[in-house]
């Protein structure tokens, strides 16, 4: 049983509803996975293993038909240490919550129990969620298990090494700028960002808040398509959240439409570099469109001024969610944090309203770019997973990046167009490190994204190489 960790999360879950195995023995066998790996990797450094047992037991116990245990049919899961899980010790990264200990879950955790998800464990973070290497001084660095000495990425970092590993089937994620895309590139998973409200939240600052959304990880985009569909759904506590669609995302990947025209953008119309590999690697991969029928051609949305936008957009979310916060304890947190805090109190009216007003123009040009592709397609990085002591990267080519998350303007720039993206495995460097790719789709067009990512996975056929065995770097 202990070798069920080799199954996709579609697999367990049939074998759940079939009773050929048990809520419990997919803990015991998560919990053996973990043990077996985690003093390396550091990726889920919070267990919750009581918990789970005592929820797979009533759920045992209360006669609910196993076709009604939700999506995931008592399914273990990993939640990233930025929600709330009731009576888990829940630290935002943060040296200032160390010993933090909710009263209740956020809606996410609820609706995703609710589905029949078990929450195992919470998944390592930066600081408060903010940069795309996942270290703090609560818990440590996480290690990527394809080479010990590289970085995972962030900020859903402990998540997507808890998935490539297979400590854990399925794991929760969020993004603001890059936390899902990133560490799933960088781990050889996949990260779906879906729209603003397409998953539900609460007990949040900023309620109204549509940069940040929380997402699905997995290793397959059938998983993602399956966590997705624990996830979401309309509740009265997210003012923006939205119905559950009618037709399932599972279905959208076992009965894809193909797409007919695709574009593939190397750089976003020169918006930022991307080191040479690493882009050959995914225009390689985005040419593989062609063998399922589609036209690819290379184009990309006018997103000139996307960065400057979010830039802004980014600084004043940054006051709205942590100003208060941070205000008073700005010795206790990192010099960055801080930076980003004085970022947004120099901004003025007139600044946020233009920054509004051209991020308006900029949907709208995206949006219309989907009146003639199906999807856009991009590096989901502009480098290879790097030396996990580097905070961030500041060069690539000569040039100098200004701050230190501008070498994710990649992917922040789409998170600027509100556009569902997902980043898919595509290859490895010379060196064995993963690359993944960003798949783009139109508004509010999860269903087709992930189709579309689904028969790309096929041809690629790199899916069957995970779960891996940590990869330890040379002493």
């Amino acid at each position: 049983m202990t070798e069920l960790f080799r199954l996709s999360a579609r697999e367990v879950v049939k074998k759940l509803k079939a009773k050929d195995i048990t809520p419990l023995e997919l803990i015991d066998a998560a919990e053996s996975r973990i043990s077996e790996t985690d003093e390396v990797l550091n990726a889920l450094p919070t267990l919750c293993f009581d918990r789970a047992r005592k929820q797979a037991e009533r759920m045992m116990k209360d006669g609910t038909p196993d076709d009604a245990r939700g999506w995931l049919g008592g399914l273990p899961v990993a939640v990233k240490d930025l929600n709330d899980v009731s009576g888990v010790r829940t630290t935002y990264g943060s040296p200032l919550f160390a010993d933090h200990v909710p009263d209740g879950s956020d809606v996410m955790v609820e609706t995703l129990e609710g589905n029949g998800g078990l929450v195992v464990a919470k998944s390592n973070t930066p600081e408060l969620g903010h940069g795309a290497n996942t270290f703090n001084e609560v818990f440590g660095k996480t290690l990527n298990p394809w080479n010990t000495a590289m970085t995972c990425g962030g900020s859903s970092g402990g998540s997507a090494v808890a998935v490539a590993s297979g400590q854990t089937w399925l794991a929760t994620g969020s993004d603001l700028g890059c936390s899902l895309r990133t560490p799933a590139a960088f781990c050889s998973v996949v990260g779906l960002r879906p729209s603003p409200g397409r998953i539900a939240r609460s007990r949040i600052r900023i309620p109204y808040d549509n940069l940040w959304v929380q997402g699905p990880m997995a290793r397959t985009v059938g998983d993602t398509a399956l966590m997705l569909d624990a996830m979401t759904g309309e509740h009265p506590a997210d003012p923006i959240s939205m119905p559950r669609p009618q037709r399932p995302f599972v279905d959208a990947v076992d009965h894809p439409t193909p797409p007919k025209r695709v574009a593939w953008s190397r750089d976003l119309g020169g918006l930022t570099p991307v080191a040479r590999e690493v882009a050959e690697i995914c225009e390689g991969a985005a040419q593989k469109f062609s063998d399922i029928g589609a036209s690819v051609e290379e184009d990309c949305p006018d997103l000139s001024d996307a960065r400057d936008i979010f830039h802004v957009l980014r600084a004043y979310q940054f006051v709205g969610d942590l100003g208060e916060l941070l205000r008073s304890n700005r010795d206790k947190v990192r010099k960055e944090v801080i930076w980003n805090l004085e970022k947004g109190e120099a901004l003025s009216a007139g600044e946020l309203a233009n920054a509004e007003r051209a991020r308006g123009q900029l949907y709208a040009r995206a949006a219309a770019f989907f009146n003639d592709y199906d999807l856009l397609i991009t590096p989901a990085t502009v480098v290879a997973p790097f030396d996990v002591n580097i905070t961030a990267i500041d060069e690539v080519d000569g040039h100098k990046f200004e701050n230190y998350f501008d070498w994710y303007t990649i992917a922040y720039a789409i998170t600027a167009t509100s556009l569902p993206a997902i980043s898919l495995p595509c290859g490895f460097t010379n060196d064995g490190l993963p690359v993944g790719l960003q798949i783009v789709g139109p508004p509010r067009g999860e269903a087709k994204l992930l189709g579309a990512a689904s028969m790309l996975e096929q041809v690629l056929g790199i899916s069957n190489q995970m779960p891996i065995d940590p990869v330890l770097a040379p002493a």
